[in-house]
């Protein structure tokens, strides 16, 4: 594979470590509605979505509004103290930039909270554009946020486009923009999920993905300058 035109990312799960706020946050508002709690495993199936087709599919569709207030309240009470970056992820992030590859990330966390966390981390510098629902014309899965993030740098979404993320929305996503899927086995998805959509290639961890890239993305050279003459 040749050098990536661009890189996508997701982030929850993928950059950051948020699981642990975001299953207590489903749990509350599941349990605000009379619904049971979400074990681990039922919680990493479902998990994903935007939060308007999850809470629709949940407690109907004139009640997913009361849902997602009530989920950013409990996100919100908890994030600033468990949110952590990925081991390695930064160091990632910075080979690539060291590159000059663009990245972006692509989410179904709203915008702005995406933006937010993304500064409060200080890793919004490193992306062409952090688009979260609610900022493209469709979110994901649809092709549409993909092209939205690309738009910046000029890019035109394809298989020299690489699409890295932790779940199977984040595999049919690539998948619809015609991109390339990576997976990071950070909270990996059921195996029987992924036979359906496929990545095109899989790491257990960022330290594994790092060595991958390196691969197709050397450093700029250093820009040579001819001392002037004496």
């Amino acid at each position: 594979m040749q050098k990536p035109d661009a890189v996508i990312f997701d982030w929850d799960d993928t950059i950051v470590d948020t699981w642990h706020v975001v299953r207590t946050a489903i749990n509350e508002t599941l349990a605000h509605f009379g619904h049971a709690p979400w074990s681990e495993d039922e919680a990493r199936k479902r998990i994903g979505p935007p939060a308007r087709v999850l809470f629709s599919g949940l407690f109907g569709e004139d009640k997913w509004q009361e849902a997602d207030k009530i989920y950013i309240n409990a996100y919100q009470a908890n994030i600033s103290e468990h949110i952590r970056v990925h081991d390695g992820a930064r160091e990632t992030l910075e080979a690539l930039a060291a590159a000059g590859i663009p990245l972006a990330v692509v989410s179904t966390k709203r915008g702005p909270l995406l933006r937010a966390e993304a500064a409060q981390l200080g890793l919004d510098g490193f992306f062409k554009l952090l688009v979260g629902a609610g900022d493209a014309p469709a979110d994901k899965p649809h092709a549409a946020a993909v092209q939205f993030a690309l738009e910046p740098a000029n890019i035109t979404p394809s298989k020299n486009v690489l699409f890295i993320g932790d779940s199977i929305t984040d595999m049919i996503t690539a998948e619809n923009a015609g991109c390339t899927g990576i997976l990071i086995e950070t909270k990996p998805p059921a195996e029987e999920a992924l036979a359906q959509h496929p990545p095109k290639h899989r790491f257990k961890n960022h330290t594994e993905l790092s060595d991958f890239l390196k691969k197709l993305t050397p450093p700029k050279p250093a820009q040579n300058r001819t001392p002037p003459a004496l």
